[in-house]
């Protein structure tokens, strides 16, 4: 049995991969990812400004993706985007539920409408995407649902109760629908990163006016045992694997790709 494996396990050629809100930072890199590993890359945004600027971004980066405006939160242009993709370019192999938002607002200065806003794209949209291309890969025999999940999937910190609560939800999400559709050849999976550097996160990087660093840059590695912050590259091996025949056999399955920060307390004092 052995000698039956090769490293072509890894590959994605001849797959459709779709990826929600891959117009820059995560989504781009595991895109880009895919594109290496011999995927067919299709991408949402919910403006076409923001698709057209992506566009630029794939054909520099010598992808030939093809983007689709949609927002993930209406139900039926999901499902309108999903027929076009299917017709125009083949049934979805893979999904990956990246697109999310994140507001940094204390529990008690937060309106329920704000609160419902981050649930509604964060939970609700995973939930409406992977409901619209589950038919079609059923049908085929096979399919890879990758959420990306978070830390705070496991951890609660202040500002983030909505984005918890939602990564929390996707979390749980993730292992239901390896629970309902396993039997059907469906493997559903989720990446947990760490605190990666994108231009979400910029403002958590950015130096103090007397050139120092940010509290939180420096709280952020001093509790990461990798003493850094990750990078978008740093989850394009864990999205391929779990886009591929390499992971046939994981499901429902939270892969953190934190630098170890979920495994460690912290230093003791001196």
């Amino acid at each position: 049995m052995m000698e039956e494996f090769t490293m072509d396990a890894f590959s994605l050629k001849g797959k459709v991969a779709l990826i929600t809100g891959a117009a820059y930072g995560i989504g781009f890199a595991i895109a880009t990812a895919y594109h290496k590993a011999g995927a067919t890359i299709v991408f949402n945004t919910s403006r076409q400004a923001s698709v057209d600027k992506a566009m630029l971004a794939y054909q520099e980066a010598g992808i030939p993706a093809k983007g689709y405006v949609c927002d993930v939160t209406d139900e039926k242009a999901v499902q309108a985007m999903v027929k076009q993709i299917e017709e125009e370019v083949g049934t979805i192999d893979i999904l990956v539920n990246n697109a999310g938002i994140i507001k940094r607002i204390p529990m008690l200065d937060m309106s329920a409408e704000d609160f419902r806003s981050v649930i509604d794209v964060d939970l609700n949209a995973p939930f409406i995407v992977s409901k619209a291309v589950l038919p079609s890969m059923i049908k085929k025999g096979h399919g890879k649902i990758i959420n990306i999940c978070s830390m705070m999937s496991e951890l609660g910190r202040e500002t983030v109760s909505a984005y918890a609560a939602a990564k929390g939800g996707l979390k749980m999400l993730t292992k239901n629908i390896c629970s309902e559709y396993g039997e059907a050849n469906i493997q559903c999976n989720a990446i947990g990163p760490g605190y990666i550097a994108t231009p979400q996160t910029a403002p958590l990087r950015e130096k103090q006016p007397d050139g120092s660093r940010h509290p939180f840059d420096q709280f952020i590695v001093s509790k990461t045992p990798a003493a850094r912050w990750g990078t978008p590259v740093d989850l394009m091996g864990s999205a391929v694997f779990l886009a591929s025949d390499a992971s046939n056999f994981v499901n429902g399955h939270i892969l953190y790709v934190d630098g170890g920060i979920l495994a460690y307390i912290g230093k003791q004092p001196q």
